[in-house]
């Protein structure tokens, strides 16, 4: 017998605010503004950190996975703070399809809300695989290509401030020019996208120009992990800004790069695990798409005098290649070793795991790789970081240091050759 949830209707469109975890604060601003095009009244919600997390583990079970706890935080947080009409409020999560806990985020939702007393709200549940059906909310693709540009813009925007901030000539330059270029972007996805490719040129070269104090040598630090906990600031407690405090560069790889990681899983499905040659074929051309939404950006970053632009999802796999099989494909899988060896590859073999509590696909391909990365790359200093609503700060921020201290005296030695 079917659970009977509340489903979002076609009518709920121009009822209903619908409510969206924050996961990558940069990017899911921009998609925001991506949505509302398509005449969805959506909101992405601001409130994180721990007594967020508390709050989510109220409701779930204590082994549920620390991003679980934050996403479910968050909507009770806000249904809780008296700002939405909860008669009138939906809320919206994705699906990964993996065997990962974000494939079942949905059931501890809908489980979290009826037990908090708002079994009236709809949960829209996305995936590409289409689990459930979703009258009331309807992708096209010039909003799907809207809400990927916008995706792509925030990866650039972390690209180009990380890389220039630390060493800026004039304090709070690159902050201001962020804030500028970010309005720019913001009412490119009110126009559903329109001026992307001029856009993404203008910033870059904005951004080249920017005066920096050239001379200025830092370690750089390569952030990667489970994906939330990765990207968003309050989750692995501001990780960039005290890396940039204690005097290094922040390196974050691309959001856009997990989904071509899951468009080409489907190669090894099918010439291994019994998937269609039409999946495979579909994966690929998931990825072309997204190659070509991304033009622009890389077209940009290769004319720069200063960025570089993303590898393709394929070299990033041959990278994994030797150190772990594709064939993980759960949570961030084969991925994640495939971020840090071109971490390694690009100048920033100082590295950050972040490590979310439960997450145990996590710690298997990220802090289990460990070993291995460092016997094929002996100038590897990668440091796992445990993140959970118990986990010491203090201890964190130890380990952080002690790690950055290797990096400083690893620059010095190299610097005397």
């Amino acid at each position: 017998m079917e659970y009977n949830y509340p489903k979002f209707t076609p009518e709920m469109k121009k009822t209903h605010t619908i409510l969206i975890p924050n996961m990558a604060i940069t990017q899911f601003r921009l998609l925001e503004y991506a949505l509302r095009y398509d005449g969805y009244k959506c909101e992405i919600l601001g409130n994180c950190g721990s007594a967020v997390a508390q709050l989510g583990l109220k409701y779930v079970h204590n082994d549920t996975c620390y991003p679980a706890l934050l996403v479910i935080g968050q909507f009770l947080d806000a249904l809780n703070s008296g700002k939405y009409d909860l008669d009138h409020t939906a809320l919206l999560i994705t699906q990964t399809g993996g065997g990962c806990r974000a494939t079942n985020y949905v059931g501890f939702i809908r489980r979290a809300l009826a037990k908090a007393g708002y079994p009236q709200i709809p949960v829209i549940a996305l995936s590409v695989q289409g689990f459930e059906n979703n009258s009331g909310f309807v992708w096209n693709m010039k909003t799907v290509k809207c809400a990927m540009q916008a995706l792509a813009i925030g990866d650039l925007f972390m690209r180009v401030v990380y890389q220039t901030r630390p060493y800026e000539k004039v304090k709070g330059s690159v902050n201001k020019l962020h804030r500028k270029w970010e309005h720019a972007a913001i009412r490119c996805m009110e126009n559903g996208g329109r001026g992307f490719s001029k856009l993404v040129h203008d910033i870059v070269k904005d951004f080249d120009n920017v005066p920096l104090n050239e001379n200025i040598k830092k370690p750089r630090v390569g952030i990667v992990g489970e994906i939330l906990v990765k990207f968003l600031p309050s989750a692995n407690n501001h990780l960039v800004e005290l890396l940039e405090a204690e005097g290094a560069e922040a390196v974050m790889p691309d959001l856009l790069d997990f989904f071509q990681y899951c468009f080409y899983n489907n190669n090894y499905k099918y010439e291994y695990l019994g998937k269609t040659k039409k999946s495979a074929r579909n994966g690929n051309l998931g990825i072309a798409a997204l190659e070509a939404l991304r033009h622009p950006v890389v077209s940009a970053l290769k004319k720069s005098k200063r960025f570089h632009p993303p590898v393709h999802i394929k070299t990033l796999a041959e990278y994994a290649r030797p150190i772990v099989s594709i064939g993980n494909q759960t949570g961030e899988g084969w991925f994640l070793t495939g971020e840090m060896v071109e971490l390694i590859k690009s100048g920033a073999s100082n590295i950050v795991c972040c490590q979310p509590f439960a997450c145990l696909p996590n710690h298997i391909v990220g802090k289990g790789v460990i070993k291995s990365l460092r016997h094929a790359y002996p100038d590897a200093n990668i440091v796992a970081i445990d993140y959970d609503p118990g986990a010491s700060e203090v201890n964190q921020v130890n380990r952080i240091k002690l790690m950055l201290a290797t990096a400083r005296k690893n620059m010095e030695e190299n610097d005397n050759k």
